[in-house]
């Protein structure tokens, strides 16, 4: 099942809260840097196998979530069993340099930002 977008009610066409909400999930970033970190498609168990922590049916929606946005591509091949890939569309090789920016600056901030939470924990 794929969530439903979010649309506040104030604000309906509000591209900001419709694209964070359906790429800043738990699971989207890191199935879209994987694939992103992949020299060739990807098929469903290779990409369980580099996010070990999802489950499938996290991964089968997050896919179908980012396919819906046209992110990634799912190819399908009329084999016996039928093999099925994804990989980084335009628009999801596009946002790509943004997400690694994101990266470098939550490795570079990460300690100072650990920190300040045992200190305001306190």
């Amino acid at each position: 099942m794929i969530r439903k977008q979010v649309v506040d009610p104030l604000f309906p066409s509000c591209p900001i809260r419709n694209v964070l909400s359906r790429i800043g999930d738990r699971w989207s970033l890191l199935v879209l840097l994987t694939l992103q970190g992949s020299s060739q498609p990807m098929r469903f168990r290779d990409l369980c196998k580099a996010i070990p922590d999802v489950s499938q049916k996290m991964l089968t929606s997050t896919l179908r979530e980012l396919e819906a946005d046209d992110l990634i591509k799912r190819t399908i091949y009329p084999e016996v069993p039928p093999r099925v890939e994804y990989e980084l569309t335009e628009r999801g090789l596009s946002l790509i340099p943004l997400l690694n920016q994101l990266v470098d600056w939550s490795l570079e901030n990460m300690d100072a930002i650990v920190n300040h939470r045992k200190k305001f924990a306190l």
